[in-house]
């Protein structure tokens, strides 16, 4: 692809520092060029409009001396600058805060990244408090840590999260100016056309030229269609052979082969007290750094939450710059590496727990074996594909373990599975990227049939943790040479020091430069 080749060529080789010590040439470059590499790492401010845009905006390059570099939208409208209508900064990838070094953007960048999921993942934010209590420090600190950090106040941030949020599927959904209210934590359309009047001088309804024609488009029952936006450059062949490996008959099927393929599955998605169940299809585009979706009408109430998850699933916000500079020179291909996620939680750890020390294609054949006996039946336009993944209240019950029993799944994994399904069912456990790391995991632990290995498995795809780094995996032993050291685990854990906090990609990594392994993961 074209736009793969260019950003090979010119990726930005450092992360921006802050928001006071960003590189004016290099932005500046960066943006005549309209480099997406650096899509979502900066936004210009310009005097001459009062707008701020993405480095990829199409408008006529302005001025160096009219421009001015932020590292968050937050930061460019407490500046008094507008987002603008053509690039539409609430499409720019998000952000992956990572920082290990310095307390003080250690818990700015935590707090940010908390506020951010929580809206863009249809969620009540946590309060600072709680956000204080999680970190350890006070209340008042973490406020005066986030100021210095980001030069805007939490609730400054936060708004400017709802109101590009709420922009987005203005623009994009047929959802009700009321529903949009809700999606994007404003809790009332008063409330967001106050806020849209205040920040933008706009009103909700001037971002909807073509409300009708949507509207009358979803009634028809036309399939909802999304364009997602990333960083380059990304490994498309290498995730989607690495989903495709794994697919299921009945809820997954490829409409091609390679990295132009569309991917087609059924999704289950809780909607209140209710589950809504429906059909999605990805592809990557030919020619711009996108990826299109379609979801099917019937999901419109959750969309939202539900393109979060899509953006998490194929690890669309991932800085492919930021990361191959932590683990080169040791995977010399990192660039674009990307770290495959799960749209479900519960369906991820249950193929986790099947796929335990057998052979990808023999976890493949239990995981289908399962769809087809407990999944539900699922209407779509293609008739292979009819059922979605079983409910935790299914393989919660015990009148299926004998049936699971004779699709060929061991007692001990059978345990496993229907300890895990009641834990998720009643709420004990919580399998999405919001999910706190460090409870989530000694709750899998404490399950029967859950060793660290699988912990850490699901940990690193379903709550998106980066540096997962499960040292008893025979196959990353082999792929770094020290499979035959008298202490494996100790040498492995010595040795992934080196690429923290990104170890979960150097995981995968290693994992790809192995041909074949019997344990290779689920």
């Amino acid at each position: 692809m074209a736009f793969m080749k260019s950003h090979q060529l010119h990726p930005p080789q450092v992360r921006p520092e802050s928001a006071q010590g960003l590189d004016r040439d290099r932005c500046y470059q960066a943006m005549s060029e309209r480099d997406a590499a650096w899509d979502g790492i900066f936004f210009t401010g310009v005097t001459s409009t009062g707008i701020y845009c993405r480095p990829v905006c199409r408008v006529k390059l302005p001025r160096a001396t009219n421009c001015h570099f932020f590292e968050t939208p937050a930061q460019a409208e407490s500046h008094g600058f507008r987002p603008c209508l053509r690039c539409r900064p609430e499409l720019a990838p998000a952000r992956r805060f990572w920082s290990t070094t310095d307390a003080q953007a250690v818990v700015a960048e935590f707090a940010a990244k908390q506020l951010h999921m929580a809206i863009h993942h249809s969620r009540k934010p946590p309060t600072m408090t709680a956000l204080a209590a999680q970190l350890g420090v006070s209340d008042r600190h973490l406020r005066r840590m986030f100021t210095l950090h980001w030069q805007v106040s939490p609730l400054q941030y936060l708004q400017t999260q709802r109101l590009l949020r709420a922009k987005q599927w203005l623009h994009d959904s047929p959802m009700s100016v009321a529903q949009v209210a809700q999606a994007s934590g404003f809790g009332s359309a008063r409330r967001m056309y106050a806020a849209f009047s205040k920040r933008y001088q706009l009103s909700p309804g001037q971002l909807r030229p073509a409300r009708t024609q949507r509207l009358n488009a979803s009634e028809s029952g036309t399939p909802l269609a999304l364009v997602l936006h990333y960083r380059p450059p990304y490994q498309i062949a290498g995730l989607w052979q690495f989903f495709k490996d794994r697919s299921l008959e009945g809820m997954e099927i490829w409409s091609s082969e390679g990295p132009q393929a569309e991917w087609r599955r059924t999704v289950r998605w809780p909607h209140g007290a209710s589950v809504i169940s429906g059909w999605l299809a990805v592809c990557w585009d030919t020619v711009h750094p996108w990826v299109h979706l379609r979801i099917s009408p019937n999901l419109l109430p959750v969309l939202p939450a539900l393109v979060a998850q899509v953006r998490d699933w194929l690890d669309l916000d991932a800085e492919p710059a930021a990361i191959a500079q932590v683990l080169e020179p040791a995977f010399p291909h990192a660039l674009g590496q990307r770290l495959p996620g799960g749209l479900d939680g519960f369906e991820l750890a249950v193929r986790a727990i099947l796929g335990q020390q057998i052979t990808v294609k023999a976890a493949r054949t239990l995981g289908q074996r399962l769809v087809h006996a407990l999944g539900t039946p699922c209407e779509t336009p293609w008739p292979e594909l009819n059922r979605t993944f079983p409910s935790p209240a299914c393989l919660a019950l015990d009148e299926n373990a004998p049936l699971m029993g004779s699709l060929g799944v061991v007692r001990q994994r059978q345990k496993a599975i229907q300890a895990l399904a009641q834990a998720v069912e009643s709420g004990a456990v919580q399998l999405n990227p919001q999910a706190p790391l460090e409870a989530t995991l000694q709750a899998l632990m404490a399950l029967p049939g859950i060793g660290p290995w699988t912990a850490h498995y699901i940990a690193m795809r379903a709550l998106r943790w980066l540096d997962a780094w499960p040292v008893q995996d025979v196959a990353l032993q082999s792929a770094l040479g020290v499979r035959q050291d008298p202490r494996p685990t100790k040498a492995l854990e010595q040795l992934g020091q080196q690429w923290r906090p990104f170890r979960s990609y150097a995981l995968i990594a290693a994992w790809q430069s192995l041909s074949s392994s019997p344990h290779t993961p689920p």
